[in-house]
């Protein structure tokens, strides 16, 4: 396997990192910015090499190096800044995700495809519209990265470790997400066992607004994303068969029809194997479909409906 990393700002240089310390394999970092991906490529293989891990970060600016490469993960585009919203950024990223695309297939037409760049659910749609794949080979990560934000704050309200936690978001990456308080679980147990109405709704808005936070205080979120950027990466490479929240696209699951969308799947060799599709509530119906709706207009607006 040879992993490609598209964008080698804060979020790109971390899941490098990231899959470099889980030992995944080589990795090339991309970018326009002459120097950046090479910069952040030796810093990277500094530590790899005091750790003894022998994977190899290598930098380039030319999408010709990414020829063959089993996994490409494009995190390309301009981030969020304090205030915006991850909607605000969809005219911009979308032409980028879309020239990204092409030299996607162009130079790796058989990999597997994980798309991080903002807003996620539409970005989603148009790298899987642009590079004309498969729909098990292309995937957002934000439902990863959320989980990862549910989890926490379900560890502080409980003061439980997280490694008895499994927990669930789906839905839009955004306004619109979907944390899964009544599946998940601790240790088995259901969640609702042990959280009060109060409690409930707290970790719920905790989990929907916090990346506004962490991006206010700090200007970007870097070190989660780059962990969920290379839990995906892992299932496809170990193939894991691991149940993963991902954006894919749906052809009438959850009764949404042509977008990109959080949902649970089984990932692994294949890329999205399954959706696995959950007996929502009215409620839960609700929330999800409020962000079906957003991606859809979303989608509208540029033009790939």
């Amino acid at each position: 396997m040879t992993i490609t990393i598209i964008g080698s700002g804060k979020v790109g240089a971390s899941a490098a990192l990231n899959c470099g310390l889980r030992e995944l394999d080589d990795v090339l970092l991309l970018d326009i910015v002459q120097g950046l991906p090479q910069g952040e490529a030796m810093d990277i293989n500094h530590q790899l090499s005091e750790r003894g891990i022998d994977c190899y970060v290598q930098g380039s600016n030319d999408y010709h190096d990414m020829q063959g490469s089993d996994i490409v993960v494009l995190v390309a585009g301009i981030g969020r800044k304090p205030g915006m919203t991850r909607m605000d950024l969809l005219k911009t990223n979308s032409g980028i995700v879309g020239e990204v695309a092409q030299q996607i297939r162009e130079y790796a037409d058989e990999c597997k495809l994980i798309v991080v760049t903002n807003p996620l659910d539409p970005m989603t749609f148009v790298a899987l519209k642009q590079t004309g794949f498969r729909r098990n080979m292309v995937m957002g990560m934000g439902g990863m990265l959320d989980l990862s934000r549910f989890k926490n704050f379900i560890s502080e309200a409980l003061e439980i470790s997280r490694g008895s936690i499994h927990a669930m978001v789906i839905g839009e990456h955004g306004e619109n997400m979907l944390p899964l308080i009544r599946f998940s679980s601790i240790a088995g147990i259901p969640l609702q066992e042990f959280l009060s109405d109060g409690q409930t709704s707290e970790i719920f808005e905790k989990t929907r607004n916090v990346a506004a936070q962490v991006i206010s205080a700090k200007g970007a979120t870097t070190h989660a994303p780059g962990n969920a950027i290379a839990t995906i990466a892992e299932a496809i490479i170990r193939d894991k068969k691991s149940v993963i929240p991902v954006s894919t696209f749906l052809d009438g699951e959850y009764g949404a029809h042509n977008l990109c969308i959080g949902v649970p799947a089984v990932i692994g060799s294949n890329g999205l194997d399954k959706i696995i599709e959950l007996r929502l509530n009215d409620y839960e119906k609700k929330i999800f479909n409020k962000g079906v709706l957003d991606v859809k207009g979303a989608i509208e607006s540029i033009g790939l409906n």
